[in-house]
């Protein structure tokens, strides 16, 4: 038996706000541990913007604001990959945001599968 598409819902929505809060503290560490005190929190401010703009409508869970945050996510991919290949002091606090940025893409995806309207019902159809 299925889960009801409400309790996917509130589950994903959940897993995009944890995500969401959880890409702002590696980013906020990984930026304030490479830089000294007034340079690292600067960084860390300018590092925030995106993932900062999208948080109102991901708070209230506006499905459009989900599909557009999906953009949101680039700059800290790039971030990652190229803290991790180019820092060979700071790849692990790197590999953290790499990896909770994907979860939070992943994350944004899973909401908008499970709050589209319209669509066929996921798994196999019953013959």
């Amino acid at each position: 038996m299925r889960g009801s598409p409400i309790a996917a819902q509130v589950l994903a929505r959940r897993w995009v706000l944890g995500t969401a809060f959880a890409l702002g503290a590696c980013v906020a560490v990984a930026a304030t541990t490479s830089k000294a005190w007034p340079d690292g929190a600067v960084l860390a401010l300018v590092l925030l913007v995106p993932l900062l703009l999208p948080l109102p409508g991901l708070l209230r869970g506006d499905r459009r604001t989900h599909a557009w945050a999906t953009l949101c996510v680039a700059p800290y991919l790039i971030y990652g990959v190229t803290e991790t290949i180019a820092n060979p002091a700071a790849r692990t606090l790197a590999g953290t945001v790499l990896f909770a940025s994907l979860a939070f893409f992943v994350a944004l995806v899973a909401y908008l599968r499970a709050t589209r309207t319209g669509a066929p019902p996921q798994g196999r159809p019953d013959a």
